[in-house]
């Protein structure tokens, strides 16, 4: 028995249909697809995105293929309004593009959320009211009846709006918000009432979303709630039925595959997954998922590079690098019998010459996504930090140890949201040097002198240094079991700065009279936050010690001493 407290929760109930078709079928085809990242994937981020931002995902949105696109909640938000309005009056929608709008099912919401697709060739209307047991009790108090009147008179007022706007194709998505949590026939019941209203037909369907707004059970349960709705619900071929499942247990995408395969057509998600609390349904994964069964995604995803640095510039969200299929170590193989069968694999599509992608260890050819494993290999060598890593070990002859790769990383991250733009080679080490090699304040080595214990004195070793602080050159004296825990000494008892080593690194640059140290130190100060320094000269103890005064002076100017 654990401490867990497992009493508070019950079991979720499984659906009663023993003649569930769903897990023979098999997905032969791609999906309607929906990009909500300007909506939902928007939502979800500590800071909204501004029109720069939105502009360029709904650009690249366009590039990838998405012919239908969620691009804000105008009633919530007068940035959505207006980033909707801009799309419209510039003429930036595509003519084989269809906007689809949010808005709750409100009077006053939903007249504005007119206002905002006012002269739009096409367009969504996207109502949706809560469903579930829990929110009708706890939120609404109001029963199944109260629940249906809000859903009826909303979706009236939206037929009402667009007859009165014939310049716009208006259709209606309605989605029972959090459908999962919904007794089934009351889902069926509430989507029939709305389509009484707004009286679909085989060529003009209403779309019905089906969200997981939580995701409450096993994927296999979200499976058998479509297929129950698919089979009860009331002229299906006159719904698109939809799925918009959320990643709350982790298994977003396997409820999507589930759900397609027991009758939807259309998938709702973000790039990368991208959503509130644990995200939406990954697009990418779900498409390239279905590219490697040997299915037209139909989405351009040749460039995962491409989509990984527009998704980290609007999101401003880092990529996992174990993401699927575009995480940067995900063609990586370290194990040198992964990498030996790697080659093996590869060579025998060479000597065979086939068509057909079958290498042991790589589910896709890396380079269908815009990479090669061998310059995967290569970028990955330091274990993952995208090229930052690759380019100062190949470029500068650097060998940055893991947590200074992920410190400095975080700089270059945040140089690239200022920029907007790719960071060259020689960027990059103008920023690494900027960072850790430039800065002389508050403290600058200017001498030392070091002697070496004998065994017969335990080993104890003395400096003498000159350092200038502020302008003013100080002499300290520090002892210690080598150079930089003398310094070290040296330092505290001269400044109090009450830090400590817990890293230490070398290496060689270049060979002969021409080679240089580099050196990394990283040190932890008083409020428990570690940092890196880094020190570079012909002498390597002169390099470990301007390594440590690297690391105190940025952690003096990040406020940690």
């Amino acid at each position: 028995m654990t401490r867990m407290p497992i009493q508070k929760y019950n079991a979720f109930a499984p659906i009663d249909m023993p003649d569930r078709t769903w897990p023979s079928a098999v997905i032969d085809t791609a999906p309607l697809w929906c990009s909500v990242d300007l909506r939902d994937g928007n939502q979800a981020l500590v800071e909204p995105m501004g029109q720069e931002r939105k502009r360029r995902m709904f650009d690249e949105l366009i590039r990838m293929g998405f012919k239908e696109i969620e691009v804000g909640f105008p009633s919530a938000s007068d940035q959505d309004f207006e980033f909707v309005r801009t799309l419209i009056e510039k003429d930036l929608i595509p003519d084989d593009v269809t906007i689809q709008v949010l808005t709750q099912a409100r009077d006053h919401l939903i007249r504005r959320t007119y206002e905002s697709i006012a002269g739009a060739r096409r367009a969504i209307m996207h109502l949706y009211n809560s469903t579930s047991t829990l929110q009708r009790r706890v939120v609404f108090g109001l029963d199944r009846a109260g629940i249906v009147e809000i859903a009826v008179n909303a979706t009236r007022l939206c037929k009402t709006l667009a007859l009165e706007m014939p310049e716009t194709d208006v259709r209606l998505e309605y989605s029972p918000e959090s459908f999962t949590g919904t007794e089934l026939d009351f889902a069926v019941e509430i989507c029939g009432e709305v389509m009484e209203v707004w009286e679909p037909t085989p060529d003009r369907p209403i779309i019905l979303n089906l969200p997981a707004t939580v995701e409450m059970a096993t994927a296999n349960v979200y499976g058998d709630q479509i297929e129950w709705f698919h089979r009860n619900i009331r002229d299906r071929d006159s719904v698109v039925l939809s799925l918009h499942p959320h990643n709350d247990r982790g298994t977003a995408v396997a409820a999507a595959e589930f759900g397609l395969m027991a009758g939807a057509d259309r998938i709702e998600g973000t790039l990368f997954g991208n959503g509130e609390r644990t995200g939406n349904v990954d697009v990418v994964t779900l498409a390239l998922n279905l590219f490697s069964q040997g299915v037209d995604p139909k989405l351009d995803l040749s460039d995962i590079n491409r989509l990984v640095r527009v998704a980290e510039h609007c999101n401003r969200l880092p990529i996992h690098p174990r993401h699927p299929y575009a995480g940067d170590l995900v063609f990586t193989a370290f194990s040198g019998s992964h990498q030996d069968a790697i080659k093996k694999g590869l060579a025998a599509l060479q000597q065979n010459d086939t068509t057909l992608w079958e290498v042991p260890y790589l589910p896709i050819d890396p380079a269908d996504v815009g990479r090669t494993y061998e310059a995967v290999i290569r970028i990955n060598s330091q274990s993952g930090k995208g090229g930052v890593a690759y380019i100062l070990e190949q470029d500068y002859g650097l060998s940055l140890p893991r947590r200074l790769q992920v410190e400095f990383g975080q700089v270059i991250q945040r140089l690239a949201e200022e920029t907007g733009e790719e960071l060259m080679p020689a960027r990059i080490w103008e920023a690494f040097e900027q960072e850790y090699l430039a800065e002389t304040k508050p403290f600058e080595l200017i001498d030392h002198q070091s002697v070496s214990g004998t065994v017969a004195d335990d080993g104890v070793h003395s400096i003498t240094a000159t350092v200038r602080q502020e302008g003013r050159e100080h002499v300290i004296k520090g002892r210690g079991n080598g150079p930089i825990d003398a310094f070290m000494d040296g330092l505290s008892r001269a400044f109090g700065l009450g830090v400590h080593v817990s890293d230490y690194r070398e290496h060689g640059v270049n060979r002969g009279e021409d080679a240089t140290a580099f050196c990394y130190v990283e040190i932890v100060t008083p409020q428990n936050s570690a940092l890196y320094g880094v020190g570079s000269h012909p002498s390597i103890v002169t390099a470990s010690l301007q390594a440590l005064i690297s690391a105190v002076n940025r952690a003096v100017r990040l406020g940690q001493i």
